[in-house]
């Protein structure tokens, strides 16, 4: 396993931002029939700036990194900055390029999908 996994990994087995937010302004969900990935975003938002984020859900290691990984970025940050996002900046998040494998691409993408819905 290399360095990029072993990280992916490790975030799986006890992500930050794990956790309902009872008082949250926005809740998103997503799910990918296929693997049965899951997950439920939930953002605190002050003037459109994102003061707080955690999710709930179940997946691979790859989706739940991406959740965790994504949350910590998107803290401070606008809420439509996020949902501006690409593909590319969860690949740099996460460290992976999984550009040749579609099926966990999606699984990396469906945290930001999530939230990309209106």
């Amino acid at each position: 396993m290399n360095i990029e996994y072993e990280r992916i990994v490790h975030i799986w087995k006890d992500p930050p931002n794990r956790g309902e937010m009872e008082d949250a302004d926005f809740v998103f969900e997503g799910a990918n029939p296929i693997c049965g990935d899951k997950v439920r975003i939930f953002l605190k938002v002050n003037d459109g700036k994102i003061e707080d984020a955690s999710f709930t859900g179940e997946g691979c290691a790859i989706s739940v990194a991406s959740a965790s990984l994504l949350l910590d970025y998107a803290k401070g940050r606008k809420l439509e900055e996020i949902r501006d996002l690409e593909k590319e900046k969860i690949m740099e998040l996460l460290g992976l390029d999984l550009s040749r494998n579609p099926s966990r691409l999606k699984c990396a993408l469906l945290p930001l999908m999530a939230i990309k819905k209106r």
